[in-house]
């Protein structure tokens, strides 16, 4: 039986930073391709009045694969300290962390957990029943932070670690496997590095080859299209304009090689997807056994350490390869598992 997988991002609309509506396609595909079971979607609260959980995001997502996953949305909050529970939070504040307990209660087998935006619920919902997390979450995927040996206190925190520091240094507490990915090495450096997850690619490089309806859900999300409503539009807008407009920016990523190990495989030099443990196969990413520390301000330290207690830090182990091979398998990916039935109305 598939992995069940429950994914926690900072889906918006605006988009605040379109890399999540990529992400959310590719964690439909892969649960198409049958590499995983989606269990649900929690969005983080909106960190601006601006914004709102895109929603219609998922119900697009979730029409296109005749799918019904469930989709919540987080605390407004900060926590004040790492240690705080539900029993600490207002209960306006309670709804989403509640519900991943009662997610992880129920599910018949340990379920994986991916965090591309804040930690906040997660932190919570492990606060609070670390028993649970300690039996029933097979472990967290968490895109945040910098990669270096030693964070130096003058930097500038990260984005995801400044939307919850206390969240996020109680994710290196957690009583389960923890998957560290750090989003840069350093801020300095906005590069391919070994101990940073970006990557990039132009976006005309995977769109135009998608079909009709997965095209409309990215002119939807990234032209801010609405003219028709999300339902409406993913069965018979016109994309093409919002293709030709948006084929050229460039699209910075951050979390597709954490959702490609939560799904059993990883990437090899020329972007082949092959499942985790292959022989004869040398793969651009791997994640490596470490200690980590994180001080009261969100500044970690780490170093490699085989008896680590569950704790795994990605690295970039071609870092002249990785950009290229990714782009390969993300696009491989939304080809084979991009539209479960088409929606055009054409």
């Amino acid at each position: 039986m598939p992995t069940a997988i429950i994914h926690q991002t900072d889906l918006f609309r605006p988009y605040n930073d379109p890399d999540d509506h990529w992400d959310l396609a590719c964690v439909y595909a892969l649960a198409a391709r049958g590499a995983f079971t989606l269990r649900g979607i929690l969005i983080d609260a909106p960190p601006q009045p601006r914004f709102n959980p895109d929603v219609e995001a998922v119900a697009q997502m979730n029409a296109l694969h005749a799918l019904a996953v469930p989709c919540v949305v987080g605390a407004a909050q900060p926590l004040h300290t790492p240690g705080e529970t539900l029993a600490d939070r207002d209960p306006a504040e309670r709804a989403a962390a509640a519900w991943l307990l009662e997610m992880l209660d129920a599910a018949e087998d340990p379920v994986l957990i991916t965090v591309v935006g804040s930690c906040r619920d997660v932190a919570l919902a492990a606060t609070t029943s670390p028993e649970l997390f300690r039996h029933r979450c097979a472990g967290v995927y968490l895109n945040a932070g910098y990669g270096a040996p030693r964070v130096a206190e003058d930097w500038e925190l990260e984005y995801n670690v400044q939307r919850d520091v206390a969240a996020y240094r109680a994710m290196f507490g957690l009583p389960c496997p923890l998957y560290w990915l750090p989003c840069f090495q350093d801020p300095r450096r906005g590069e391919v590095t070994e101990w940073g997850t970006l990557w990039w690619f132009r976006q005309s490089q995977i769109l135009e080859g998608l079909g009709p309806a997965l095209q409309r859900y990215f002119a939807y999300a990234l032209g801010r299209a609405d003219r028709l409503g999300w339902f409406q539009y993913l069965r018979g807008g016109e994309p093409q304009a919002a293709m030709d407009e948006l084929g050229e920016d460039i699209r910075s990523m951050w979390s597709t090689a954490g959702l490609l190990h939560a799904a059993g495989m990883t990437v090899g030099p020329g972007g082949e997807l092959v499942a985790l443990g292959t022989p004869a196969i040398d793969p651009v990413f791997e994640f490596v056994p470490v200690r980590v520390r994180c001080s009261e301000g969100g500044q970690t330290r780490w170093d490699r350490h085989v008896a680590s207690d569950n704790r795994y830090l990605f690295r970039v182990r071609h870092p002249d390869l990785y950009c290229e091979a990714m782009r390969r398998a993300l696009d491989a990916v939304l080809q084979s598992g991009g539209e479960s039935h088409d929606q055009s109305h054409d």
